[in-house]
C-alpha cells in the first residue's frame, strides 16, 4: 500500500495526527543539532549518525503507532492483565540485574542486540491500560473499597514502588496520572486521599531501605537534586546553561542548528532539547511546544466527552495525560520550576523505548478517536433515516 492511500484512509482525529507531525519534525531538527557537540566528542561521530538513529526509531515508532491505531482499541481491554503480569517482572529484573547506567539501573539489555529498553516505559503503558480497564468495568460499585478500590490501588503501589528506587520522578508522574484518571473516574475522593497516604509511606519505606542500601535506592541523587534545586546556584549546572540557552533565544531564536548552549548542555539531545528548541527557534518556537501538547490535551478530552464507551473514554485520557503531564514536567524542569528530573519531551527527544512507547499510546488514542468518529457518523445517519421516515409518515 502506498503512502498515498495510507493518508488518504486515516481516520480518527485528523488534529492529533498533525499534531504527532509536528512533534515529529520538531524532533528531527533538535536532536540533529543538539546531538552536534555530543558526537564530536563520543570519538568524533557524525552528529549524522544521531540523526539517522533517530530517524529509525521515529520511523519504527509511526509503524507501530500505526498497527496500533488499526486495532480496535476494545481489544487493549482484553490484554490489559496480561501486560500488567508481563510489566512487573520485568521491572523486578530491571531493578537486579537491568544495565546500571549514571548509577541507575533503569534499562533492560535486549538479546542479541546493542540496544537497552527502559521498562518503566513499558510499565506505564501496562498500568494505565489496566486502570482504563478496571475504572471503566467497575462503575456500578465505583463508590465501593472492596469492589472497587482495592484491585485499583495495588497495582499502582506495586508498579510505582518498582520504579522509585531508580526513577523516582518517573513513579511519581506515573501515580500522579493515576490519582487524575481514579478522579475523573468517579472513584470516591476519600479513597483517593487514602492512596496518596500509602503512597506516602511506600515512599518513606524506599527511604529507609536506601538509608541501608544506598545501592539500590538513588538517595543521594534525590537528596543532592532536590538541594541543587533549592540552595544551589541558580538550580546548578544543567539549569544555568538550560537559563542561558532559553534567553538566549529571545522571541524569534538564533535560528536552526546555530545554538551554542549545546557545547554546553549536558544530555541537550534528550532531558533538555526543549532549551535547545527555545534557543534556536525563540519563544516562538517554545509557545509552540507548550499549545502542541495543550492541544492534544484538548483533543483528547473532546474523544472522552463523545465516547459512547467508558473503557475507551478512561484509556485516552489516561495516555493523554502520561504523555502531557511528562512534557510539562521537561519544561518545567528547563525553565528552573522543578528540580532536575531526567525525563524526556515525548516523542521529541532522541531516544528509544520512550518514543516507541510514546507512538504506540498515541496509536491507542487514535484508535479510540477513530471509533468515537464512526459512532457519531452512524448516529447522524441514523437520525437522517428516522427524520426522513417522520417526513414519509
Amino acid at each position: 500500500m502506498s503512502i498515498e492511500k495510507v493518508i488518504t484512509n486515516l481516520r480518527g482525529d485528523r488534529t492529533i495526527w498533525l499534531i504527532v507531525f509536528f512533534l515529529v519534525i520538531f524532533s528531527l531538527l533538535a536532536v540533529y543539532s543538539a546531538s552536534g557537540s555530543y558526537a564530536f566528542l563520543s570519538n568524533g561521530t557524525a552528529a549524522e549518525t544521531y540523526l539517522v538513529k533517530q530517524l529509525l526509531f521515529i520511523g519504527l515508532g509511526l509503524t507501530l503507532m500505526y498497527v496500533s491505531y488499526k486495532l480496535d482499541y476494545i481489544q487493549y481491554s482484553k490484554i490489559a492483565p496480561l501486560l500488567l503480569v508481563i510489566a512487573i517482572p520485568l521491572l523486578v529484573y530491571t531493578m537486579m540485574y537491568g544495565a546500571e547506567i549514571n548509577d541507575a539501573r533503569r534499562w533492560m539489555k535486549i538479546p542479541w542486540m546493542n540496544q537497552k529498553f527502559q521498562t518503566s516505559d513499558f510499565a506505564k503503558l501496562a498500568l494505565i491500560i489496566f486502570l482504563a480497564k478496571s475504572i471503566a468495568s467497575k462503575q456500578d460499585v465505583i463508590k465501593d473499597f472492596k469492589s472497587a478500590f482495592l484491585p485499583l490501588i495495588l497495582p499502582v503501589i506495586i508498579v510505582c514502588g518498582l520504579i522509585a528506587p531508580s526513577d523516582l520522578s518517573t513513579a511519581g508522574l506515573l501515580f500522579m496520572t493515576s490519582l487524575l484518571l481514579m478522579f475523573i473516574g468517579r472513584v470516591d475522593m476519600k479513597y483517593i486521599l487514602l492512596l496518596v497516604l500509602l503512597g506516602i509511606v511506600v515512599l518513606a519505606l524506599i527511604i529507609i531501605v536506601g538509608t541501608a542500601f544506598p545501592d539500590v535506592v538513588r538517595l543521594d541523587t534525590w537528596i543532592s537534586r532536590i538541594n541543587e534545586f533549592f540552595y544551589g546556584t541558580d538550580g546548578g549546572y544543567q539549569i544555568q546553561h538550560s537559563k542561558i540557552a532559553i534567553a538566549h533565544g529571545g522571541i524569534i531564536g538564533v535560528g536552526p542548528g546555530k545554538s551554542l548552549e549545546q557545547n554546553y548542555l549536558p544530555y541537550a539531545y534528550a532531558d533538555f532539547i526543549y532549551a535547545i528548541i527555545v534557543e534556536e527557534y525563540g519563544l516562538i518556537g517554545g509557545i509552540l511546544i507548550i499549545g502542541l501538547y495543550l492541544l492534544l490535551l484538548i483533543q483528547s478530552i473532546r474523544i472522552v466527552t463523545k465516547s459512547p464507551k467508558t473503557f475507551g473514554a478512561m484509556l485516552a485520557m489516561g495516555l493523554t495525560l502520561n504523555i502531557v503531564v511528562q512534557a510539562f514536567a521537561n519544561i518545567a524542569v528547563s525553565v528552573h520550576l522543578l528540580p532536575v528530573t531526567g525525563l524526556t519531551l515525548p516523542l521529541v527527544s532522541a531516544g528509544g523505548s520512550s518514543i516507541l512507547i510514546t507512538s504506540v499510546s498515541l496509536g491507542i488514542i487514535l484508535s479510540v478517536s477513530r471509533y468515537v468518529e464512526q459512532a457519531q457518523i452512524e448516529k447522524i445517519a441514523l437520525q437522517e433515516i428516522e427524520e426522513l421516515n417522520e417526513s414519509n409518515n
